[in-house]
This record gives structure tokens, sequence and C-alpha cells, in this order.
């Protein structure tokens, strides 16, 4: 695109200005002659191991993050509590929230 802009008749001060880059990075991409790209590479978590059994506790009972975090702690985690927390907060919000239907009564028709 950079090279394209350029066999236009662009500047390359025009061309930085456009694609809000600086002016060293667009010579950088004008002089080589492959095509330079950027990829961050995702790092995996040290929690990524301990993510199956987390979801599987907290749908079978509604456990807290904190004893979730000690019992990961016994299997070999070494994170810190934050880390384990968010997640946790992650799974409940993907989780429909069941309504609760009150009803009332007068004293003594329950029972």
């Amino acid at each position: 695109m950079i090279k394209e802009l350029k066999e236009n008749g662009r500047s390359i001060s025009k061309i930085s200005r456009e694609l809000g880059i600086s002016r060293q990075t667009v010579r950088k991409y004008l002089k080589s002659e492959k095509v330079l790209s950027y990829r961050k590479l995702k790092k995996p978590s040290i929690l990524d191991p301990f993510k199956p059994y987390i979801k599987e506790r907290i749908d079978k009972s509604d456990i807290s993050a904190i004893k979730i975090f000690d019992e990961i702690k016994e299997k070999g985690y070494t994170g810190k509590y934050t880390i384990v927390k968010d997640y946790c907060s992650e799974i409940r919000k993907q989780r429909s929230i069941q309504a609760v239907y009150r009803f009332e009564t007068y004293p003594g028709e329950q029972a």
C-alpha cells in the first residue's frame, strides 16, 4: 500500500500523514523488498491448564473465587488471586441468570 501511494506520486510526508505513521516508518517500508508485517504473539496464560477445572467447579456449584484459588493452588497453580477472580467473573457473566418467582401468602396459609 505504501509503495502504491509512492508510485502514484505522493511524498513521504503526505503518506505518513495519511496513514498516521512516522516518515521513518514509510522510508523503511519503501526500502524493504519483502512485505514487513507486525504480528503480536499471544502468550499463554499460567491459568490455561486450570480453566476447564474452574469452569466445571463454577457450573456445578456457585463456589467463590477465593475457594477455587485455594483448590488450584494445591494442584500446582503459581499465579496470583486476581487472575483467578477475573476469569471467574467472566464465566459468571456468560451464564444465564434464572429468574426467581416470588409469591406472597398470608400468615399461616403456607404451612
